[in-house]
Protein backbone atom coordinates (compact mmCIF):
# COMPACT_ATOMS: atom_id res chain seq x y z
CA UNK A 1 0.00 0.00 0.00
CA UNK A 2 1.15 3.91 -1.24
CA UNK A 3 0.89 4.93 2.25
CA UNK A 4 3.80 7.18 2.80
CA UNK A 5 3.88 6.89 6.00
CA UNK A 6 8.27 6.77 6.18
CA UNK A 7 7.84 10.79 4.87
CA UNK A 8 10.39 12.84 6.69
CA UNK A 9 7.09 15.03 8.12
CA UNK A 10 5.57 11.73 9.53
CA UNK A 11 5.97 11.18 13.10
CA UNK A 12 7.52 7.72 13.63
CA UNK A 13 5.59 7.09 16.98
CA UNK A 14 1.45 6.79 17.61
CA UNK A 15 -1.17 4.66 16.29
CA UNK A 16 -1.41 3.94 12.53
CA UNK A 17 -4.49 6.32 12.00
CA UNK A 18 -2.51 9.19 14.39
CA UNK A 19 0.56 9.09 11.93
CA UNK A 20 -1.51 9.19 8.98
CA UNK A 21 -3.60 11.95 9.48
CA UNK A 22 -0.20 13.81 10.50
CA UNK A 23 1.07 13.13 7.51
CA UNK A 24 -2.13 14.18 5.55
CA UNK A 25 -1.65 17.60 6.74
CA UNK A 26 1.55 17.84 5.31
CA UNK A 27 2.73 20.64 7.55
CA UNK A 28 5.81 21.72 6.79
CA UNK A 29 4.08 22.86 3.45
CA UNK A 30 0.92 24.29 4.93
CA UNK A 31 3.64 26.46 6.91
CA UNK A 32 5.21 27.77 3.65
CA UNK A 33 1.61 28.25 2.51
CA UNK A 34 0.36 29.86 5.80
CA UNK A 35 4.00 32.07 5.84
CA UNK A 36 2.88 33.53 2.44
CA UNK A 37 -0.21 35.11 3.79
CA UNK A 38 1.75 36.74 6.66
CA UNK A 39 4.09 38.07 4.24
CA UNK A 40 1.51 39.48 2.38
CA UNK A 41 -0.02 40.61 5.65
CA UNK A 42 3.20 42.08 6.99
CA UNK A 43 3.97 44.28 3.49
CA UNK A 44 0.86 46.64 4.49
CA UNK A 45 2.24 49.51 5.96
CA UNK A 46 -0.35 49.47 8.94
CA UNK A 47 -0.95 45.99 10.07
CA UNK A 48 -3.94 44.45 12.39
CA UNK A 49 -2.71 41.56 14.54
CA UNK A 50 -6.09 39.93 14.88
CA UNK A 51 -6.29 39.89 10.97
CA UNK A 52 -2.84 37.96 10.45
CA UNK A 53 -4.03 35.74 12.69
CA UNK A 54 -7.44 35.33 11.10
CA UNK A 55 -5.50 34.76 7.69
CA UNK A 56 -3.02 32.26 9.24
CA UNK A 57 -6.29 30.55 10.30
CA UNK A 58 -8.58 30.66 7.12
CA UNK A 59 -5.72 28.92 5.13
CA UNK A 60 -4.49 26.42 8.15
CA UNK A 61 -7.97 25.11 8.16
CA UNK A 62 -9.35 25.90 4.14
CA UNK A 63 -5.69 24.34 2.30
CA UNK A 64 -3.82 22.64 5.18
CA UNK A 65 -6.61 20.12 6.57
CA UNK A 66 -9.69 20.55 4.04
CA UNK A 67 -7.25 20.71 0.70
CA UNK A 68 -5.33 17.71 1.62
CA UNK A 69 -8.78 16.02 2.73
CA UNK A 70 -10.07 16.25 -0.32
CA UNK A 71 -6.87 14.97 -2.25
CA UNK A 72 -6.97 11.80 0.18
CA UNK A 73 -10.43 11.56 -1.10
CA UNK A 74 -10.02 12.76 -5.29
CA UNK A 75 -6.55 11.77 -6.45
CA UNK A 76 -5.47 8.34 -8.13
CA UNK A 77 -3.31 7.67 -5.62
CA UNK A 78 -4.72 7.60 -1.89
CA UNK A 79 -1.99 7.20 0.38
CA UNK A 80 -3.82 8.40 3.29
CA UNK A 81 -7.30 7.77 2.11
CA UNK A 82 -6.81 3.92 2.82
CA UNK A 83 -5.73 4.29 6.51
CA UNK A 84 -8.31 6.75 7.31
CA UNK A 85 -11.09 6.03 5.88
CA UNK A 86 -13.75 8.03 3.79
CA UNK A 87 -15.82 9.56 6.29
CA UNK A 88 -13.45 10.90 8.54
CA UNK A 89 -11.85 12.71 5.37
CA UNK A 90 -15.36 13.76 4.31
CA UNK A 91 -15.88 15.34 8.07
CA UNK A 92 -12.58 16.88 8.30
CA UNK A 93 -13.04 18.46 5.23
CA UNK A 94 -16.28 19.77 5.37
CA UNK A 95 -15.66 21.55 9.33
CA UNK A 96 -12.08 22.97 8.36
CA UNK A 97 -13.47 24.76 4.99
CA UNK A 98 -16.76 25.14 6.84
CA UNK A 99 -14.76 27.22 9.62
CA UNK A 100 -12.63 28.49 7.04
CA UNK A 101 -15.00 30.36 5.09
CA UNK A 102 -17.22 31.69 8.16
CA UNK A 103 -14.40 33.60 9.82
CA UNK A 104 -13.47 34.73 5.99
CA UNK A 105 -17.20 36.06 5.25
CA UNK A 106 -17.05 37.83 8.50
CA UNK A 107 -14.44 40.06 8.03
CA UNK A 108 -15.75 40.67 4.04
CA UNK A 109 -18.46 41.79 5.77
CA UNK A 110 -17.13 43.55 7.91
CA UNK A 111 -13.78 45.16 7.30
CA UNK A 112 -12.36 43.17 3.84
CA UNK A 113 -15.22 42.92 0.87
CA UNK A 114 -11.93 42.38 -1.19
CA UNK A 115 -10.92 39.26 0.17
CA UNK A 116 -14.31 37.86 -1.74
CA UNK A 117 -12.99 37.61 -4.83
CA UNK A 118 -9.82 35.63 -3.46
CA UNK A 119 -12.24 33.61 -1.43
CA UNK A 120 -13.76 32.53 -5.14
CA UNK A 121 -10.95 31.62 -6.81
CA UNK A 122 -9.41 29.91 -4.09
CA UNK A 123 -12.32 28.00 -3.46
CA UNK A 124 -12.49 27.15 -7.22
CA UNK A 125 -8.70 25.68 -6.42
CA UNK A 126 -9.84 24.13 -3.54
CA UNK A 127 -12.35 21.43 -5.41
CA UNK A 128 -10.83 21.98 -8.76
CA UNK A 129 -7.48 20.82 -7.98
CA UNK A 130 -7.55 18.51 -5.29
CA UNK A 131 -10.98 16.23 -6.30
CA UNK A 132 -9.19 16.65 -9.77
CA UNK A 133 -12.13 18.48 -11.86
CA UNK A 134 -12.86 18.55 -15.21
CA UNK A 135 -10.37 15.66 -15.78
CA UNK A 136 -7.71 16.83 -14.03
CA UNK A 137 -7.19 19.89 -15.91
CA UNK A 138 -6.44 22.06 -12.85
CA UNK A 139 -4.46 19.09 -11.56
CA UNK A 140 -0.84 20.77 -12.22
CA UNK A 141 2.03 22.61 -10.99
CA UNK A 142 1.06 26.03 -12.21
CA UNK A 143 -2.64 25.85 -10.50
CA UNK A 144 -0.93 24.36 -7.58
CA UNK A 145 1.70 27.72 -7.93
CA UNK A 146 -1.23 29.98 -7.86
CA UNK A 147 -3.45 28.64 -5.14
CA UNK A 148 -0.53 27.65 -2.78
CA UNK A 149 1.52 30.66 -4.26
CA UNK A 150 0.73 33.54 -5.51
CA UNK A 151 -3.14 34.31 -3.98
CA UNK A 152 -2.38 33.63 -0.22
CA UNK A 153 0.56 36.20 -0.34
CA UNK A 154 -2.19 38.31 -1.97
CA UNK A 155 -4.90 37.09 0.64
CA UNK A 156 -2.48 38.32 3.35
CA UNK A 157 -2.17 41.59 1.91
CA UNK A 158 -5.83 42.38 0.96
CA UNK A 159 -6.80 41.27 4.54
CA UNK A 160 -5.07 44.34 5.82
CA UNK A 161 -5.87 46.75 3.36
CA UNK A 162 -8.76 45.75 1.22
CA UNK A 163 -6.79 46.84 -1.71
CA UNK A 164 -4.20 45.66 -3.93
CA UNK A 165 -0.48 47.03 -4.55
CA UNK A 166 2.17 46.86 -7.30
CA UNK A 167 4.46 45.23 -4.82
CA UNK A 168 2.48 42.84 -3.45
CA UNK A 169 1.56 41.67 -7.18
CA UNK A 170 5.42 41.15 -7.92
CA UNK A 171 6.18 39.51 -4.13
CA UNK A 172 3.20 36.94 -4.80
CA UNK A 173 5.16 36.43 -8.48
CA UNK A 174 8.44 35.25 -5.76
CA UNK A 175 5.98 32.72 -3.54
CA UNK A 176 4.14 31.49 -6.83
CA UNK A 177 7.74 30.84 -7.81
CA UNK A 178 8.93 28.96 -4.46
CA UNK A 179 5.78 26.55 -4.75
CA UNK A 180 6.03 26.21 -8.15
CA UNK A 181 9.74 25.25 -7.45
CA UNK A 182 8.44 22.72 -4.35
CA UNK A 183 5.87 21.10 -5.85
CA UNK A 184 7.97 20.23 -8.79
CA UNK A 185 10.66 18.60 -7.04
CA UNK A 186 7.95 17.23 -4.47
CA UNK A 187 6.57 15.42 -7.37
CA UNK A 188 10.12 13.36 -8.36
CA UNK A 189 11.00 12.98 -5.19
CA UNK A 190 7.47 11.25 -4.79
CA UNK A 191 8.38 8.98 -8.03
CA UNK A 192 11.61 8.27 -7.00
CA UNK A 193 10.45 7.09 -3.74
CA UNK A 194 7.92 4.74 -5.37
CA UNK A 195 10.76 3.20 -7.67
CA UNK A 196 11.78 1.71 -4.18
CA UNK A 197 15.53 0.66 -5.92
CA UNK A 198 17.00 1.31 -2.57
CA UNK A 199 20.02 -1.14 -3.64
CA UNK A 200 20.86 1.75 -5.65
CA UNK A 201 23.60 3.55 -3.88
CA UNK A 202 22.78 6.45 -6.50
CA UNK A 203 19.03 6.83 -6.23
CA UNK A 204 19.42 6.54 -2.82
CA UNK A 205 21.12 9.83 -2.90
CA UNK A 206 19.53 11.22 -4.75
CA UNK A 207 16.43 10.71 -2.58
CA UNK A 208 18.18 12.25 -0.05
CA UNK A 209 19.38 14.99 -1.96
CA UNK A 210 15.66 15.88 -2.93
CA UNK A 211 14.59 15.64 0.60
CA UNK A 212 16.99 18.08 2.07
CA UNK A 213 15.75 20.47 -0.60
CA UNK A 214 12.39 20.27 0.46
CA UNK A 215 13.01 20.60 4.24
CA UNK A 216 15.25 24.10 3.07
CA UNK A 217 12.36 25.44 0.73
CA UNK A 218 9.67 24.47 3.33
CA UNK A 219 11.52 24.92 6.97
CA UNK A 220 13.64 27.67 5.44
CA UNK A 221 10.29 29.73 4.51
CA UNK A 222 8.62 29.41 7.54
CA UNK A 223 11.88 30.70 9.87
CA UNK A 224 12.49 33.54 7.24
CA UNK A 225 9.32 34.53 7.69
CA UNK A 226 9.26 34.53 11.12
CA UNK A 227 11.90 36.69 11.29
CA UNK A 228 10.43 39.10 9.04
CA UNK A 229 7.36 38.88 11.19
CA UNK A 230 9.25 39.96 14.45
CA UNK A 231 11.13 42.88 12.47
CA UNK A 232 7.96 44.14 11.31
CA UNK A 233 6.23 43.43 14.98
CA UNK A 234 9.42 45.90 16.54
CA UNK A 235 9.51 48.27 13.55
CA UNK A 236 5.62 49.24 14.37
CA UNK A 237 5.74 49.35 17.93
Amino acid sequence: MDTRLNEWFVPKFGSLRFRALIGMLFLPYTGMCVSFTIIGSILAEMVYWDRVLAISIIYSLALGVGAHALDAIGSKRKPWGDILGYRLLIVLALTSIALAYAIGIYYILSYVPLLSIIAVLEGFFLLAYNLEWFKGLFHNNISFSISWGALPLIAGYVMQTNNISLNALLASTVTALVAYTEIRISRTYKELKRSEDYNNRDHVIKIQRYESILKLLSLGTIVATMIMLTLKYNMLL
